[in-house]
């Protein structure tokens, strides 16, 4: 009767907590379940997230009435140099910083210059011995003249010998031979020292034209050469200076209507960044390649107005004008987008607007398009992102991934 009462090790943990076993194992195994179904549910929302490309919406300029093309590009600057050293050393001092401005000449970075400056000091009294010479050889010349003078005169009144007079003279030309080279010994070691010159100014680096520093590639203690070496371990620039005042745009403008484009042809630039800026610009070439991929010229426009706004490598809009626009000209209505934002829906044109990570559909009214670009009176307003080439599955609401788009 006693054994009977007795409890298990199962029953003692049921008596104590007031929980069956069997509770606890299913409730562990409903909570891996749940998180198992929250993960595929997660998996599942992510592979339905569209992935998107998108572009700006812009104004239309003043010059955009009389465009008669229209085309994108980027700013690039026709100036730009990664400074290096000329002989290989380790960097004692980098006097530069990314978005500094230096002028022509300034030092940028000094090397190491140790064993150059002690070739540089031992050539200089190379130099200094030399000329020594040339005095101290100089003046037993002169004496020797002294002395021919003083037998042909002597010789000439009979008191000395053919000769002596003939010896003197023997002495004057000798002398004169080693004087001229010392002298030649003169100018080698004076060529000598402006080589060790020159090595030693390859210690310091600087700035070959004034411009803006973009990137700094090195810092002290590391180890510039113009060559690549050192398995990884050797920088082979010191930075970057780009010439902030020869920014211009190239664009790539569609073969199909290179033909409208000209030499000198004004024309009229706005930035992605900037959507209301709008920069007098012209043509200044045509490049004569095109691009077999994209089936594209590159045109170069030149800025007629720059400041502290334009970056390299900013997006940036050109419309090719017919005629230069009057400063004073109201801008026409609208703004533009590219084409592949407009799509039909329900009958009429719209297009998604990127609101945070969702995509807004709104409704337009387009009016006759520029070039490459649609002209949209109502539904959108500058400054505002939209989708390029929605996808027909796309509805308002929908969340989005943004893609960059490839240059």
């Amino acid at each position: 009767m006693l054994k009977e009462l007795r409890l298990d090790g199962t029953q003692r943990e049921e008596v104590r907590t007031g929980v069956p076993t069997w509770a606890w194992i299913t409730g562990a195994g409903l909570l891996v379940l749940a998180l198992l179904a929250a993960g595929g549910w997660w998996w599942w929302r992510s592979a339905q997230v569209p992935e998107v490309q998108t572009g700006s919406v812009a104004s239309r300029s003043a010059g955009g009435g009389n465009a008669v093309l229209q085309a994108t590009g980027y700013v690039t600057a026709r100036r730009s140099a990664t400074v290096s050293t000329q002989i290989t050393g380790t960097l004692t001092e980098v006097l530069f910083e990314e978005g500094d401005k230096v002028t022509k000449g300034q030092v940028l970075a000094r090397l190491e210059d140790h064993a150059l400056r002690a070739a540089l000091e031992a050539s200089r009294a190379s130099v200094k011995s030399a000329q020594a010479n040339v005095e101290a050889l100089r003046a037993q010349w002169l004496q020797a003249q002294s002395d021919l003078r003083r037998q042909e005169e002597l010789s000439a009144s009979g008191m000395t010998t053919r000769q002596a007079a003939e010896q003197a003279r023997t002495a004057v030309n000798s002398y004169a031979a080693q004087l001229e080279a010392r002298r030649r010994e003169v100018e080698a070691a004076v060529a000598q020292s402006a080589q060790t010159q020159v090595n030693f100014d390859y210690t310091v680096v600087r700035a070959p034209f004034s411009g803006v520093i973009t990137a700094k590639a090195a810092q002290v203690g590391e180890i510039v050469s113009p060559l690549s070496a050192g398995g990884g371990f050797t920088r082979t620039g010191v930075g970057t200076i780009v010439d902030m005042d020869s920014l211009e745009v190239d664009v790539d403008v569609n073969e199909a209507y290179i033909g409208q484009v000209k030499a000198d042809m004004p024309a009229e630039a706005v930035l992605d960044a900037y959507p209301d800026w709008r920069i007098p610009a012209h043509v200044i070439a045509v490049v004569p390649a095109a691009d077999r991929g994209k089936a594209t010229v590159k045109v170069r426009v030149a800025l007629e107005q720059k400041d502290q706004r334009l970056v390299p490598d900013m997006g940036v809009r050109v419309s090719f004008l017919a005629a230069r626009a009057e400063t004073a000209a109201a801008p026409p209505p609208g703004v533009l987008v590219p084409r592949s934002a407009v799509v039909t829906r329900n009958d009429a044109p719209a297009a998604f607007v990127l609101n945070g990570e969702r995509a807004e559909l709104r409704r337009l009214r387009t009016g006759t398009p520029v070039g490459e670009q649609a002209v949209v009176l109502e539904g959108l307003k500058a400054g505002e992102t939209v989708v390029l080439s929605p996808p027909e599955t796309l509805k308002s609401g929908d969340e989005v991934r943004v893609t960059p788009a490839a240059r």
